[in-house]
């Protein structure tokens, strides 16, 4: 009787110690599956909220199998020395439902390519080295300089800086061959993020093989010397197998095919993951230490600049006023137009492609002391074909995103917190 009765109090003990902790962390959707068999993927607070704005929500509401609206939404509370803790609301979020994650991949490819750099240790080796990229194998392209860059070399950094100013394809694909496929989906596993498959490079026709295989790379000092080189690399890292079909057909070139277009094949990083790396980067000491990128403190600093930065504020690159403030800005300003309220920051990636519509942002309003994170996305493709060109975004999506962000930034204004925010080390100088 008596070792029933110490058995009962360690049973009791353990679920004390998962209570305190789980609203602690957030955590990877491997980790989540027995959370969300614990209550519903869609919880009252989110959905009743969502309710209360018939004119913004009510067609994603009354049409969500059409729109497969996926929301995740965090509030921050600040406790003992500044510290945060998290609560989580959900709307309809699904690990097993398939979206396209697009240009979002690029956040953790951007992160890991900081990462990668402190993990060789190699003296004279930053983000700012000279990176250049040569071919090795077909349809394989080079990089030898970089004209929007302040001394016209390509560097790591001035692809991150690209990446999460403007979502640059190109600067993505040039840091997908510095790390390499396998590593950086054993990377991602390894931190629990098992829904990742970044798997290929974007806007770039290339099989399965020729994404398995990246470029030889060469890294240069200020006197011209190679200080570091990586060889032509294949990844074997087995692709776990899929069957993903959407849609009922798919442009050809000039060609309508009548079938459902095949994603088995494509990039995937579920929302939770997706949410779970942002917190873990705007929060690293908040999360388990299994799931902190291996950084640096000024590479924090670097990356918090980077991610909230409006096109206009860069030097290096420059960009026209083509790229509107909320150029990638889909989270409250719906990608277009400027971002009047400077006491507003948005530190996020968005991904839009094949109809599918995604930001992960975490905002602050430093006026008010407001913070919140929210990830969503939308599936924008009413007629079901892809590659038409001839998607929901500017009717559906970019609205429902704004909306959306409004939404969730009004109730923080209003919500009561016992404790007020240090913000202080997310406000940047972006003139330096």
């Amino acid at each position: 009787m008596k070792r029933v009765f110490l058995y009962f109090n360690f049973f009791v003990a353990i679920l004390v110690f998962a209570c305190t902790t789980s609203k602690k962390y957030i955590k990877p959707s491997i980790e989540m599956e027995h959370e969300e068999n614990d209550f519903a993927k869609t919880d009252p607070f989110l959905t009743n909220l969502l309710y209360r704005y018939p004119q913004y929500f009510s067609n994603i509401l009354n049409n969500n199998n059409k729109w497969k609206a996926q929301i995740i939404y965090t509030q921050i509370d600040r406790g003992q020395n500044n510290n945060p803790s998290f609560t989580h609301h959900y709307f309809n979020v699904d690990k097993e439902r398939y979206y396209y994650p697009a240009s979002t991949v690029k956040m953790p490819v951007a992160v890991l390519s900081l990462q990668r750099l402190n993990e060789l240790k190699i003296p004279g080796l930053t983000r700012k080295t000279t990176m250049i990229t040569e071919d090795g194998s077909d349809g394989q392209t080079c990089v030898f300089n970089d004209p929007a860059s302040e001394e016209g070399k390509p560097t790591i950094e001035q692809y991150i800086k690209k990446i999460f100013l403007v979502s640059d394809n190109d600067a993505f694909n040039r840091l997908y061959e510095f790390l390499g496929q396998e590593y950086i989906n054993k990377t991602l596993h390894k931190m629990g993020y098992n829904s990742a498959q970044i798997i290929h490079r974007l806007s770039i026709a290339m099989n399965e093989e020729q994404n398995r295989t990246t470029n030889p790379i060469k890294f240069y000092n200020a006197s011209n010397k190679i200080i570091y080189q990586q060889p032509l690399l294949r990844s074997n890292l087995p692709h776990h197998p899929r069957q993903i079909f959407l849609g009922k057909g798919f442009m050809s070139g000039d060609k309508l095919i009548k079938e459902p277009f095949d994603f088995s094949k494509k990039n995937r990083l579920a929302l939770q993951d997706l949410h779970s790396m942002l917190l873990s980067i705007i929060f690293p000491s908040s999360v388990s230490k299994d799931q902190r990128f291996n950084l640096t403190e000024e590479d924090y600093h670097f990356l918090y600049k980077q991610m909230s930065m409006l096109p206009k504020e860069s030097r290096f690159p420059s960009y026209d006023t083509s790229y509107a403030d909320a150029y990638v800005k889909f989270l409250l300003y719906g990608g277009d137009g400027a971002i009047g309220n400077p006491s507003i920051r948005i530190f996020n990636k968005v991904g839009d492609a094949y109809g599918f519509l995604t930001d992960a942002a975490y905002i602050v309003d430093f006026k008010n002391n407001v913070e919140f994170f929210i990830s969503a996305n939308i599936y924008c493709n009413s007629d079901e074909i892809f590659n038409d060109d001839n998607y929901d975004y500017d009717s559906v999506g970019f609205p429902f995103l704004k909306n959306l962000g409004k939404v969730i930034y009004d109730y923080e204004l209003k919500r009561q917190r016992k404790t007020k925010p240090d913000l202080s080390s997310f406000k940047i100088n972006y003139a330096d």
